[in-house]
């Protein structure tokens, strides 16, 4: 993360006392989260929250819960957020929040006392003019619902507090579909800039959750032809088509891709990335795709739906080789922008229709999938560097008309 700003920083020449400003973390706060569990034993989880920069607006992004969300990662998801709502010129700021708990093994009582408890541990910072978490990794509208609740126990009733919440509960219809559905309106506006058709494109989705499933269905509807997909349990490959609603069904049921009633080829989560194919979305973890197998990717395109699956070595590898990617801050952007729509229907306690949310991402999308083609044309630069240019300035001319630096 931190390369890429610097490289962001010299690109547009920001003075190096400022560059410094931007690349630490406003505010990182560490909290004790104990839970009596149901067999009587004692569990303390660590939890975090980092506020990156506010200057464009109130402090925005996730809570994961994983037992590897330390605070070195909590704080590099953190920055990613301040430079994503940059580049999508949304009036937020950046944080990330994570409790290293394994969710999977808690009741459903014992994972709702620990959300509380977190809630509260953190309430001091949060609130909806200063920072709106929602839901990230092995978190989800639930975990959301019971977040907000304990919040608005103590600072009455505040649906804008977080999103990312059940529809009954002031969440937006659209939400839930918004990352993995942007993703594919920001490949859509990206492949009319290359003048690509993307009917009959033979696509390799790694990850098959949230983002992962949403962008195969949509990318269905386009015409494009879903050859692979995979999750934790590995993944399944066919050459001609997977048959997605069937593959969608079977997780529903509580399985795994592999449980889907279609025929396929078992692969590894390494091999399906190396896998001939036209466009490659990584959507599970980050750093999936490293130095040491970024010259064995056969796609053309590679479209960033999880955060970091790149790392900076195999970036290089991949421009070097003329593979075009479509980094995080834009490529999933539209989880974070579909937040913001349901922060300003809270706000106003108006709700949209799904149409209308969908519109309007759409817009947002395409216009930033414009200003960073655009940039990357004029400074013949990957588009890495272009959104990281684009975002580093904005945030750069905030903290300064605000009088912070």
């Amino acid at each position: 993360m931190r390369l890429y700003v610097d490289a962001a920083a010299r690109a547009v020449a920001l003075e190096e006392d400022v560059a410094d400003v931007l690349g630490s973390s406003y505010r990182e706060v560490s909290v004790q989260v104990p839970l009596r569990r149901d067999d009587g034993s004692l569990l303390v989880a660590h939890g975090y929250r980092v506020q990156h920069n506010g200057a464009r607006g109130p402090y925005k992004g996730g809570l994961r819960y994983h037992p590897e969300a330390d605070l070195d990662e909590v704080r590099a998801l953190a920055s990613l957020m301040t430079w994503k709502t940059a580049l999508l010129d949304l009036p937020f700021g950046g944080a990330k929040g994570g409790l290293q708990v394994d969710p999977r093994q808690l009741s459903e009582g014992e994972l709702q006392t620990l959300t509380r408890k977190f809630a509260l541990s953190l309430s001091h910072v949060l609130g909806v003019y200063r920072d709106i978490p929602a839901p990230d990794v092995n978190t989800n509208a639930q975990v959301m619902a019971w977040f907000m609740d304990a919040y608005s126990g103590r600072h009455g009733y505040s649906p804008a507090a977080v999103t990312g919440k059940p529809v009954d509960l002031g969440g937006a219809p659209g939400r839930e579909a918004a990352t993995g559905r942007g993703l594919v309106y920001v490949l859509e506006a990206a492949a009319r800039r290359w003048s690509w058709d993307l009917a009959g494109r033979r696509v390799v989705i790694q990850g098959f959750g949230n983002v992962g499933s949403w962008a195969a269905r949509e990318l269905v509807t386009l015409g494009a032809r879903i050859i692979a997909v995979s999750d934790v349990g590995g993944g399944i490959f066919n050459d001609n088509g997977l048959d997605v609603e069937r593959v969608v069904e079977a997780v529903a049921a509580g399985g795994s891709v592999a449980d889907a009633d279609v025929g396929y080829t078992k692969v590894s989560n390494e091999e399906l990335l190396t896998l001939d194919c036209d466009i490659l979305v990584p959507a599970a973890l980050g750093g999936c795709i490293t130095a040491g197998n970024a010259a064995d990717i056969r796609a053309s395109v590679v479209v960033e739906g999880a955060n970091h699956p790149v790392t900076p070595a195999a970036d290089d590898v991949l421009a070097d080789r003329g593979i075009r990617v479509l980094p995080d801050i834009l490529a999933n952007g539209g989880g974070v922008t579909g937040s913001y729509f349901e922060w300003t229907q809270n706000i106003q306690q108006f709700q949209w229709k799904e149409d209308r949310f969908n519109a309007e991402l759409r817009d947002r999308l395409d216009r930033a999938v414009n200003e960073v083609a655009a940039y990357a044309e004029e400074h013949a630069c990957t588009y890495r560097l272009a959104a990281y240019s684009i975002a580093l300035e904005r945030v750069a001319r905030a903290v300064r008309l605000r009088g912070y630096v």
